[in-house]
């Protein structure tokens, strides 16, 4: 018992912490986009239905002996894939087909290691089954979910901080190694005892199994001794039974993405907000595989009912008068209703699977359909819902179709209630698609997110009328539609900003500016005759909104050269370009690309400056103090850090901004002091060490 459990454990914290160790290193190679992390989870999925799938072939078609000696070739094998770090060689050389090279990348980098982990849960807890006629193997799956949330909850706050990236891989590649020898043992431990584990023996364990289900309380352990082996089998499930765990499992799946994208892109990108989601879906997982009636039958329909409306309702909020970028529920109500209606309807989903749960005998079928519905959901977040859909809809969908199936599986009075929900959920959600759709100029998703752009319409020039560009709930620029307005320089980018009195000071003969981050392309409109301005933008989709949309870039007086793909992997492979003013603006909250504020990115950066050139970071966010961040790179460089703290009178067209300019050159730096910035101050303390890419602490920068 103690074996299988260690073994089941070990793979579980494995499986769910290898998830960040290899998506934070490929991070930087793909623009830091939270889209990375979708991916990852795809792929994550569906590695996890082909070892269950590989289980349940093992399990039906193979003798004890013969699954012992396959599973323990493969383990074997897959230690030549340690330690688990991603080849430089599969860098990409530009920003197309990013889904595909990073599922590439990660089968080559992980995926037999990943493979083996993901088939421990189902085929050890067989081998349990089969060695010890236990009926409670399922509690088993809840420790798995435990070991799971363990990582979640630990890599953040613990490993992360502390252990470099070299030093994560290796710890979890000697973590591995040991889980390979539990799992070798495992295999043969039954072999060895002479219990069964192929088609020859499931006879025996359903009649087990069987007799202890169909005794009374008082006398499941008498019914536990005295089951004949002789007694019929239980039915295999039907497929209808088969499509129905299918279906359940891929609603919790699709719910928990949905839920996270939601509440990260369209309400807050705090860091570590998609922590709670996941843990809520692990927690849910744990409960109702515990077997000690966490799940309340009749109560679960009617909250899952009331949920979808008011999650759906939630969605549907907007106040008289506000346009649909306000007419988001605030944070302090929109979390809460979200991560209680997860918890609900995941607790309906999932206890509806351990309700319908087949014999033991039958668990790696029971287990290889859950992993499909999982699979299915996260390809239908993370893959299909950007083809099909220009907003988020996926949520509303699939509250709607959670109403109607706790419609179709209840009864009486609850069936009432469900169907009432389902018709709200409907309407709900035939207003939601109208409202969003007939509120915006236009509508855009793709693998880097979702861009929206509201005010104006085409060929309003009154005074006043303006343009926004939001990527979820932040601003990336705006722009006055009047002639004597469309040149003023918006939103963070005013003449009183940082980045203005840095474009200004450095002004002289005909300049060279670098922007990271085009957003609708204001910084252009400081363009003079015989300047240039290079835009590195990593979302194509951005360039086309800002040259159709909006009219900075062809307004411009300099010469406009983008350049696609992410900033530091194209500024690696060019010749130095002697940069006056390079301005880093890529940052929005969460979704901050961290590999654009570390000492090798500096470097990069410095490369490409002119003698008396400034990079100029934009730091304004509402959750990190990034402030002391730069200042400890500034100070390993040896550069002089001004900082710029522009408050702009309330009737301004102007944002508050925070912006840190840092150069090599004293005497250009005293110019930006005289401009009107500050020396940054000194804020590292022991604790801290500077940004690398392999070391960066997001909680030390918490506000």
């Amino acid at each position: 018992m103690i074996l299988h459990a260690a073994t089941i454990a070990l793979s579980a914290f494995l499986l769910f912490l290898v998830q960040p160790i290899i998506a934070r290193q490929i991070l930087p190679w793909f623009g830091g986009s939270a889209a990375v992390w979708t991916t990852c989870m795809v792929f994550f999925q569906v590695a996890l239905l082909a070892g269950y799938f590989y289980s349940d072939l093992v399990i039906r078609k193979l003798a004890p002996r013969a699954q012992a000696t396959v599973h323990t070739v493969l383990l074997l094998a897959s230690l030549a894939f340690l330690p688990i770090t991603v080849s430089e060689a599969m860098k990409p050389t530009d920003a197309t087909q990013p889904v595909g090279r990073i599922l590439l990348l990660l089968a080559v980098t992980i995926g037999l290691p990943y493979l083996m982990l993901a088939t421990t849960g189902p085929l050890v807890q067989a081998w349990f089954t089969r060695q010890f006629r236990s009926a409670q193997v399922y509690r088993l799956y809840a420790l798995s979910n435990l070991a799971s949330m363990l990582a979640l909850l630990g890599y953040p706050p613990l490993i992360e901080p502390n252990a470099s990236g070299a030093l994560q891989s290796w710890g979890w590649s000697a973590g591995y190694a040991v889980f390979v020898l539990l799992a070798i043992t495992a295999a043969w431990t039954g072999v060895r005892r002479g219990a069964g584990a192929g088609p020859a023996e499931l006879a025996a364990v359903d009649a087990h199994a069987e007799g202890i289900a169909a005794a009374p309380p008082s006398t499941a352990s008498a019914a536990s001794a005295t089951a004949s082996p002789a007694a019929a089998p239980a039915a295999p499930p039907t497929l209808a039974e088969q499509g129905l765990w299918l279906l359940l499992a891929a609603l919790g799946s699709t719910l928990l993405l949905a839920v996270t994208t939601h509440i990260t892109q369209n309400v807050a990108s705090i860091p570590f907000l998609w922590v709670l989601p996941l843990s809520i879906y692990l927690i849910t997982f744990i409960l109702c595989f515990d077997g000690k009636g966490w799940y309340w039958r009749r109560s679960y329909f009617a909250l899952a009912a009331l949920a979808t409306v008011a999650m759906l309702g939630g969605l549907s909020w907007r106040p008289e008068g506000l346009g649909i970028e306000r007419a988001i529920l605030h944070i302090e109500q929109a979390v809460p209703i979200y991560a209680i209606g997860l918890f609900v309807l995941c607790m309906f989903a999932h206890g509806e699977l351990v309700a319908r749960k087949p014999a033991p005998a039958h668990l790696t079928r029971f287990y290889l359909m859950v992993s499909l519905g999982g699979a299915v959901g996260g390809l239908l977040v993370g893959i299909g819902a950007p083809l099909a859909f220009d907003w988020y809809f996926e949520l509303p969908l699939a509250l709607t179709i959670v109403a109607a199936l706790v419609a179709l599986l209840s009864r009486g009075a609850l069936r009432i209630a469900g169907a009432v929900a389902a018709i709200a959920c409907a309407a709900l959600f035939a207003d939601y698609v109208h409202w969003i759709r007939g509120d915006v100029l236009e509508l855009s998703r793709n693998f880097y997110g979702t861009l929206r752009v509201t005010g104006s319409a085409d060929g309003d020039v009154s005074k006043g009328a303006s343009r926004r560009l939001l990527h979820g709930v932040i601003l990336h620029g705006e722009q006055y539609m009047a002639p004597d307005q469309r040149a003023v320089a918006t939103t963070y980018y005013g003449p009183t900003s940082g980045v203005g009195r840095t474009i200004e000071a450095a002004r002289g003969a005909p300049m060279r500016v670098g922007v990271i981050g085009l957003g609708v392309g204001t910084l252009a409109t400081y363009g003079r005759e015989g300047d240039v301005y290079r835009l590195y933008e990593l979302n194509p989709v951005v360039l086309d909104i800002a040259n159709a949309r909006f009219s900075y870039l062809k307004d411009s007086r300099a010469k406009i050269e983008p350049a696609l793909g992410d900033a530091r992997l194209v500024l690696e492979r060019e010749a130095p370009q002697k940069f006056d003013v390079l301005a880093v603006d890529a940052f929005s909250s969460d979704s901050i690309p961290v590999h654009l504020l570390t000492r090798e990115a500096l470097a990069v950066y410095k490369r490409h400056l002119a003698e008396r050139g400034a990079v100029v970071f934009h730091i304004t966010n509402r959750y990190l103090d990034l402030s002391g961040v730069v200042r400890q790179l500034a100070d390993e460089a040896g550069l002089h850090a001004v900082r710029f703290s522009d408050e702009p009178p309330q009737e301004a067209v102007q944002y508050r901004s925070d912006w840190v300019a840092l150069t090599p050159d004293a005497a250009f730096a005293a110019k930006l002091r005289e401009a009107g910035g500050v020396e940054l101050p000194a804020t590292r303390t022991s604790a801290q060490r500077p940004w690398t890419d392999d070391h960066h602490n997001l909680f030390e920068v918490l506000k």
